[in-house]
Formats: structure tokens, sequence, C-alpha cells
């Protein structure tokens, strides 16, 4: 029998909702992550955002600004083909 992933879900005080895509690279020190959240309650519903986050071997979410190592840029832009809505926004973010 095939397990579900749980839906990760975030709340602030403008709004809640879900991580719709997650791209994550296994680091030597930490899990870099990019996230897309999509709010579906309070006054941001709708709103889209990104989220450059990390969490530690544990999958303990950090508070920590993302720090990602060189040799795991290879590794992001990979992960980031798995998630086209967030490769979708990244790609805007670094387009001329």
């Amino acid at each position: 029998m095939e397990r579900k992933a749980k839906t990760k879900t975030f709340s602030f005080h403008w709004g809640s909702g879900y991580i719709a895509e997650e791209a994550q690279v296994q680091g030597e020190h930490n899990v870099p992550t990019f996230q897309l959240m999509k709010y579906t309650d309070g006054p941001a519903v709708g709103v889209v955002t990104l989220r450059f986050c990390q969490y530690n071997h544990r999958g303990m979410f950090s508070r920590s600004p993302l720090i990602m190592g060189v040799e795991e840029i290879g590794m992001m832009r990979e992960a980031l083909k798995e998630t086209p809505e967030l490769l979708a926004l990244m790609k805007q973010l670094v387009a001329d």
C-alpha cells in the first residue's frame, strides 16, 4: 500500500496555506530548500510566494537564512526540474 506524503502547511498573521511545490537537496551540513507557497486563507488568500529555507538532516525546519554551498547549485538545478511552477518562477527571477 502506497503512503501519501503529508501536505506541508504554513501559517502567518497575514495568511495561511500550503507548500504547493518543494525542491530540496541533501547538502553536507543542511538540506537547502526552495518552496512555492500558496495562500488559501486570511488577507493573503490567492497570493503565491517563494521561500528559500533550509532543514537540518533530521528534517527540522531552520529559522536561519538559507546557506547553500556552490557544489549544491547543480544538485538544486536538477531538483527544480521536478517542480514546474517553482522552476518557472525561478526563471523569472534570473531572466534579463
